[in-house]
């Protein structure tokens, strides 16, 4: 799906402004995400320069065609050697550029590389383009909704076909399935778990089957026209067992108060002690990961929010809020829904709980 012109030179003014606050006349983005927010570019293999006046695409004969039809504000230029050797070529061309940053993600080989050739003083730039990405324009915050209404469509279909004996990994592939015929692809690697595989919070789908008394957690997203989501749902299966229920209301209500204080200006690390606490008071141990992080064209980015987040959250971060229990050789529990933050609150993108009760699935 085509980025609408105006929004992308949105997008490269605000990091304009920036480079010009930082005395950089030239940035080099290698990030596959970033070249694609900024540019429209959804290929691979292709790095963007940006400068006070000119947007460049480097790419091959591989993608020469897809970046013309996506990259309206762009200059395409098709190299015939080394990304390195074109990006010096261009250098060479713009006598204007004295001082250029290349991302941090950079390898330190290619790094070395264009320190050595280019006619430019050559620096790192830490986290610049992710810190524009952070903030949200109203076109991302509808993708990642439309993304959401995938996710949640599609395991609503697949609740219907679980069965006991079927095993995580084809409940897992059933979900991409469903993902898939609507256009979207997994944001990430499904994660259905059952029983006491729960307990691991990156569980991998394994051959394990479903029994007619157990649990399920299913942690999924979808990705559509480039953006993500991200959910996490649990489930008893057959029968609720009292303790396994106890610890679902505990989670829930750690969620539901993060959710009650998230706002433009909170403290992240506060809105992840909070939730804490309220498991803390189940006597429980609560998780060890962070509450939440941003989302967006990826699954895990800025802002972070958790223990060791030093930022305030900003009007237009979209994070997820996901608290956990994880108890050995028993079971885990997380919930997890993506927001919006905004200067009053926090708006909900995906379908919150309306009950603390257990979900029970009734398996043939």
């Amino acid at each position: 799906m085509t980025t609408d012109t105006s929004i992308l030179k949105k997008r490269v003014k605000k990091l304009r402004e920036k480079l010009a606050s930082d005395k950089i006349n030239a940035l080099i983005i290698t990030n596959g995400p970033n070249v694609s927010y900024l540019s429209g570019f959804m290929g691979d293999d292709s790095w963007l320069l940006i400068t006070a006046n000119s947007n460049t695409l480097i790419t091959d004969t591989r993608y020469t065609l897809q970046a013309q039809k996506q990259c309206s504000i762009c200059t395409i230029y098709e190299r015939k050697g080394k990304m390195t050797e074109a990006i010096v070529e261009i250098f060479k061309k713009d006598k204007k550029i004295k001082t250029a940053a290349v991302e941090d993600t950079i390898q330190l080989s290619i790094y070395k590389t264009l320190e050595s050739k280019l006619p430019a003083k050559l620096k790192i730039g830490q986290g610049i383009v992710e810190s524009v990405r952070q903030i949200k324009d109203s076109s991302e915050i509808e993708k990642i909704k439309k993304a959401a209404l995938v996710a949640e469509i599609s395991l609503a279909i697949v609740l219907k076909k679980i069965r006991v004996g079927l095993s995580e990994k084809e409940i897992a592939a059933m979900i991409d399935f469903e993902m898939k015929k609507q256009g979207a692809e997994p944001s990430f690697e499904t994660n259905v778990s059952f029983g006491t595989n729960s307990a691991m919070a990156h569980h991998r789908p394994s051959a394990a089957k479903l029994k007619k008394i157990d649990t399920i957690l299913i942690d999924y997203g979808a990705k559509l026209d480039g953006y993500c989501s991200d959910i996490t749902r649990c489930f008893a299966v057959g029968k609720v067992n009292k303790f396994y229920a106890e610890v679902y209301k505990a989670v829930l209500e750690a969620q539901t108060t993060a959710i009650n204080m998230l706002k433009a200006g909170i403290k992240a690390v506060d809105a992840d002690s909070a939730a804490k606490e309220i498991i803390k008071k189940a006597n429980l141990k609560p998780y060890g990961h962070g509450l939440g992080h941003g989302i967006g064209l990826e699954i895990h980015e800025a802002p972070a929010v958790s223990y060791m987040s030093q930022i305030s959250l900003q009007n237009g971060n979209v994070v997820t809020v996901e608290p956990g229990v994880y108890l050995d050789n028993k079971f885990g529990i997380r919930i997890e829904d993506d927001v919006l933050i905004t200067e009053s609150g926090c708006e909900i993108l995906t379908t919150l709980l309306t009950t603390d009760e257990v979900p029970l699935l009734k398996t043939k």
